[in-house]
């Protein structure tokens, strides 16, 4: 689905409006509407009205799961990116080291932004969700929306529970300063939340016919994040009855690795649900991967756009590490897909680009500057910061993964390996014969690792297997050898407590929350 941006600007003025409105501190503040504006009140009516509300909670997606927040706190927090140093720092940089560095505090803008973007999608939902039934169309057409609808409430929901625990639970818009104000429910209430938006989801959406999708949500999506939710709560046989009704579904993986990323496969058949992107001047494109650039005043060769006329002063950042690298097996084809190294001299913080490299075989010069980067996303476009790339938040491989996981758990270990053996033959590796269930579980979740690298899934892995500290740790002093600049205090604060995210300040201060132990 490609977002209409008139339409966009519309919806996000109607939402801004009303939430203005809402958090006024005087009641009469307006008590006539401008026969020019737009108010919920005379927005929700037709169906094509609901589905713009739509195109507004999809785009909400983008910040929420795509986003500066997201990588910092999804991928650059685990083992599996880093930051190089350079010489542009800031406090936004910073904030953004802090995380990696188990040092974020209740002030940390990133953990705020993430936070405050789940709220503003969920609003958008709930405005289509209580309004929809006083509309007048069709019922199939209702059931559609609705199921989007709470899809996507679902999606903001379970981002906030696994990154900051039970949060306050607008179940409805919010319509007056009191109704702003809750206390935050319980984890075990917000995941009951979740599971009953996707039970209603599933009943409303369709399965998915063909291919290209649209991008909207499809029952697959809504059956793969249950089973998400179920594979975090380890409830494994529950989630084992929803991944086996996917692959009952039309989907398949694609014979190479690399395709699925290519912006001709994009909702492609391996595709249960993705962010999407358009390239050009509406404001729909992605420009996240430059992030993961080096530093220099000429990416070209990596890009292979025109050269720009400025140094990029944000980026090396989720920068896979050189421990990352040597975890793929020989053979992999899944690396050279995904990783690149660009080399080159000149000073730190504006490199020269010489060339790039394959990471196969690759023998880091000690006279040269080498620095691997993110290659899965980084296609061809002509302008900078402008690419078409989708972002897979659900991917069949992954349904795949979570099946061989959640059989294994429950000692199928045997009806496990034939899910896990089609991603890794597909990746060219040799079928795993593996039946001892905790040796089986090793690889699976090294599998997870390599397949979804760099797609946000590595921290919230380690967070629901418990792995945070037992990786962590070692990864943290393994990182303070290549970089002796790195503070002492920096990963001394792994805990279980840092196994979620800060309330942010704001929201404990206006809102009287309770903050999570350990900020």
């Amino acid at each position: 689905m490609i977002l209409n941006y008139n339409d966009m600007k519309k919806l996000i003025y109607v939402f801004t409006l009303c939430s203005f409105l809402v958090m006024s501190c005087s009641k009469d503040f307006l008590k006539v509407t401008p026969q020019s504006s737009v108010t919920s009140g005379d927005f929700y009516k037709t169906e094509d009205q609901f589905n713009q509300a739509l195109i507004g909670s999809y785009a909400a997606t983008r910040a929420v799961k795509w986003s500066v927040s997201a990588w910092v706190m999804g991928e650059m927090r685990s083992d599996n990116t880093h930051f190089e140093w350079g010489i542009q720092r800031g406090e936004e940089v910073d904030e953004r080291e802090n995380i990696d560095y188990f040092m974020d505090d209740q002030t940390s803008a990133w953990a705020a932004e993430k936070y405050n973007n789940c709220y503003i999608g969920i609003a958008f939902t709930n405005n289509i969700l209580d309004n929809i039934d006083a509309a007048d169309f069709s019922q199939a057409s209702k059931d559609q929306i609705v199921g989007e609808a709470k899809f996507l409430r679902a999606l903001f929901y379970f981002e906030l529970v696994r990154f900051y625990g039970g949060v306050p639970l607008y179940t409805t818009a919010v319509k007056s300063t009191e109704e702003a104000f809750i206390t935050r429910s319980s984890t075990d209430d917000t995941y009951a939340f979740i599971l009953q938006d996707l039970t209603d989801a599933i009943a409303k959406l369709s399965v998915v016919s063909g291919f290209p999708q649209s991008g909207r949500a499809t029952q697959g999506a809504a059956r793969m994040m249950l089973a998400d939710v179920y594979l975090t709560r380890k409830e494994w046989g529950l989630a084992e009855e929803q991944l086996k009704a996917i692959v009952q579904m039309s989907y398949s993986l694609l014979p190479d690795y690399a395709s699925v990323y290519d912006l001709e496969n994009k909702n492609s058949s391996e595709s249960v649900f993705e962010i999407q992107y358009q390239q050009g001047d509406k404001g729909q494109q992605n420009s996240i991967v430059y992030d993961f650039l080096p530093v220099s005043g000429d990416v070209s060769l990596i890009t292979g756009t025109v050269p720009s006329r400025t140094i990029l002063t944000i980026a090396q950042m989720n920068m896979p590490t050189r421990e990352m690298i040597g975890t793929y097996e020989d053979g992999d084809k899944r690396l050279e897909a995904s990783i690149w190294i660009a080399e080159g001299s000149g000073p730190q913080g504006n490199m020269i680009i010489e060339s790039v490299h394959s990471p196969i075989g690759y023998a880091w010069p000690a006279d040269k500057r080498s620095y691997a980067y993110i290659k899965k996303f980084l296609h061809a476009h002509t302008l900078e910061k402008n690419l078409d790339d989708n972002f897979p938040v659900y991917r069949y491989s992954e349904t795949l993964l979570a099946l061989a996981e959640a059989l294994n758990e429950q000692g199928k270990s045997g009806e496990a390996l034939p899910f896990l053996n089609q991603v890794r033959v597909r990746a060219g590796l040799d079928p795993s014969t593996e039946t001892d269930q905790a040796i089986l579980r090793d690889i699976i979740s090294h599998e997870r690792r390599v397949e979804l690298a760099f797609e946000n899934k590595r921290w919230l892995d380690l967070v629901r297997t418990d792995k945070v500290i037992d990786v962590m740790v070692p990864n943290g002093a393994y990182l303070k050898t290549i970089f002796p600049i790195i503070p002492p205090a920096a990963y001394t604060g792994i805990s279980h407590d840092r196994y979620i995210f800060p309330i942010p300040l704001r929201e404990i201060v206006i809102g009287k929350l309770e903050q999570n132990p350990g900020y």
